[in-house]
């Protein structure tokens, strides 16, 4: 049994969402969103990722560092002075969304459920992305229906939701409550093939945001990912629960995974297991962040027990910045 915990971190539990519970949170959700983010990021803001846009803008004199392909030629003839020419992001910007709402999502010890802080995610986004005529929309892939996980019946196949990209604020709202009224089924989605479908059909260049918990095979998504990031800016948004990186000493934990539906007691009170979990969940961990860096994606941690909204404010502060630092931006 020790060697089961240590193997497969991190341990789940199901936790479902009744639908009072969900538009109660949804309604405190909608409530934070605009509260927070309109205090603490005051001003205009290009988007969610650094970028120096694609539409022409203003001229300035050249600094060391600039990119010499920037080079403004007719100014910098006009006025015997080197030029370049600056970028604004496109403000007509489309925004989609691959969310995992795989069974692993229906957990969580802290203040929220990772289903909750993903909804929270998806709200806030839509919140920073919906001005200006922009679009969002997302496919949402969860595991088979329930009434095919009874006994006998082999495992359905994952299922996956399209709600297209659209303008205005009431259906970023439908597309916010649509999500969080998702059912989630027994099993997993295929998060390599929800990603692929932000590939089809081909769009043109935007924002695309992966929202999961990636318990899934670095393999099975990488590539997608790295696919997806030749053509868009692309922000990977991880889950994760406390109780995934490390167990505490409760004594014989029963431990239901929601994706088999297999039971296991573990016995926290032995050290050496609560070690060999930690670190195997570590090691999990940094294999996750090791592959979206080198798919070139934007990394940001959201965990149930801590504010994730503030969490989400530092992180598109630090690219505001990140866009506004230096002379080349």
């Amino acid at each position: 049994m020790a060697r089961a915990a240590a193997v497969t971190p991190p341990v789940r539990r199901s936790a479902g969402v009744t639908p009072g519970r969900s538009e109660a949170v949804l309604s405190r959700l909608q409530l934070l969103v605009t509260r927070k983010l309109d205090g603490l990021l005051q001003g205009d803001y290009a988007g969610l990722l650094p970028g120096p846009g694609s539409e022409a803008g203003e001229s300035r004199e050249y600094r060391p560092g600039d990119d010499v392909r920037r080079m403004d030629w007719p100014v910098t003839a006009r006025t015997t002075m080197p030029h370049v020419r600056r970028t604004v992001a496109d403000r007509e910007l489309e925004t989609w969304l691959a969310v995992d709402l795989s069974a692993s999502l229906d957990f969580g010890t802290g203040q929220w459920l990772k289903r909750e802080v993903v909804v929270a995610a998806v709200a806030a986004l839509a919140h920073l992305t919906v001005r200006g005529g922009n679009r969002i929309g997302a496919v949402v892939g969860t595991g088979g229906p329930p009434s095919a996980s009874r006994r006998g019946m082999p495992p359905a196949a994952p299922v996956v939701r399209r709600l297209p990209a659209r303008t205005g604020r009431k259906e970023a709202q439908g597309l916010v409550r649509a999500i969080a009224g998702t059912e989630i089924g027994p099993g997993r989605a295929d998060l390599g093939a929800l990603v692929d479908l932000l590939n089809r059909p081909p769009r043109r260049r935007g924002v695309a945001v992966v929202i999961s918990d990636f318990l899934a095979p670095p393999e099975q998504w990488g590539r997608p990912i790295r696919k997806l990031r030749v053509r868009h800016d692309v922000l990977a948004i991880e889950v994760v629960d406390p109780r995934e990186l490390d167990l505490p000493d409760v004594g014989v934990l029963p431990v239901v995974d929601p994706e088999t539906g297999e039971l296991h007691e573990v016995q926290t009170a032995d050290p050496r297991l609560r070690r060999r979990y930690a670190e195997a969940a570590a090691a999990q961990r940094a294999a996750i962040a090791r592959e979206l860096r080198a798919a070139g994606a934007a990394h940001l941690r959201l965990r149930t027990d801590t504010d994730w909204l503030l969490d989400m404010v530092r992180f598109v502060a630090a690219q505001r910045h990140a866009r506004t630092r230096g002379t080349t931006r």
